[in-house]
Parts: C-alpha cells; structure tokens; sequence
C-alpha cells in the first residue's frame, strides 16, 4: 500500500521525531550526539533549513524544523540515512535503527509553535525519573541557548521565530517563555488556540 505524500508549506514549521526501532537507544554515547549535528550541519549546507527547538533523547529526537527551499522529506531523509549509515557502521548494527517512517506535525499558529517547543524543551524532565533537574542542563536540547543567550556553534539554529510567535498578553519577554518551560503541566500557562 502506498504511503500518504507529506505535506510540505516552506514558510511553516514542522514537529518531526524519529524514534530508535524497537524503541532502542540511538545515541549510545556524546560521540553519537556529535555526530548527529555533523550530519545536521552536512545536510544544512546542502538543503538550507532553519530549527529553532530540538531535544535528542537517547532513544529518539525532536526537531522544530521549516524547509524553506526543499520538501521536508529531502532533508529527513539525508538526515535519517547519513546519521543511520554512521550507525550501523560504528556498532556492527544491521537492520532498521529507526522505528518507522520520521513522524512529522504542520505547527500553523503561534501559540502551536510556542507548545511543541515547550514540549520539546521539556522532554528531559518528563522522563520517568527526570534526567536532570533543570531544564538548561541537558546538553542536547536547544534550551540553553534560550536561557543563557549562549551564541549556538550550528548554522542552521535560530530563536528568532520562536521569539517572533509571542503573544501578547500571554508571553511578552524570554522569561514569560522560561517560565512557561519551566511550569509543571498542572499549572501550564493557558494560551489562546
């Protein structure tokens, strides 16, 4: 049976995860997360594109990607083959390291940008036992660039249209979002749809 055809807008964002088969570990040690931003950066030079949010976990990533230039599924799928033959090549792995198919969301209004960044962001405390105990030191998530204004190494990261999608009255300034990031989901900051 044929798979859907994607939907592709190059002025919006998309939420894309991929997550290890079986649910296995993808990124085995910081040399796999290095290697996964090499790849970004190669597959950057070749397809320019813009994340403003990512988180690699072990066993899965989230980017908040726009393809200004190129379908999505051309710049996953460089991402996806070039991370996965370094993979297979490292650990003597054969078969499928991804589950299936990258799973990708349309994020078409500001306050949807704002959440699936937050969610993003606060994917390494909302494991079961949280993996850290603020948000800001996970190495592998864009947070720290928010909170820290730490000038990003990688070509393709911007905060711009994160910050760009604030709402007033709701979020205003970079600590109404460090706030928000910060919140349990019971007292989340209500934003309008």
């Amino acid at each position: 049976m044929p798979r859907n055809t994607r939907m592709w807008h190059p002025d919006v964002f998309n939420h894309v995860v991929s997550r290890g088969n079986n649910r296995q570990n993808i990124f085995l040690c910081d040399r796999d997360f290095i290697e996964f931003f090499r790849v970004l950066s190669y597959t950057y030079e070749k397809y320019p594109f813009i994340i403003t949010s990512f988180c690699l976990m072990s066993n899965h990533y989230h980017l908040l990607l726009q393809s200004p230039e190129v379908p999505l599924g051309k710049v996953m799928r460089i991402i996806n083959h070039r991370y996965g033959d370094y993979f297979r090549k490292k650990y003597h792995y054969t078969g499928h390291l991804y589950e299936k198919r990258y799973y990708s969301e349309l994020i078409t209004t500001p306050s949807s940008m704002i959440r699936v960044s937050r969610y993003i962001h606060r994917n390494p405390i909302n494991t079961t036992t949280p993996i850290v105990r603020k948000l800001e030191h996970y190495r592998y998530s864009s947070y720290v660039f928010y909170k820290h204004n730490q000038p990003c190494p990688y070509p393709f990261f911007d905060t711009k249209p994160l910050y760009d999608c604030f709402i007033y009255p709701f979020l205003q300034t970079k600590e109404h979002y460090f706030e928000y990031c910060e919140t349990n989901k019971e007292d989340e900051i209500e934003l309008p749809l």
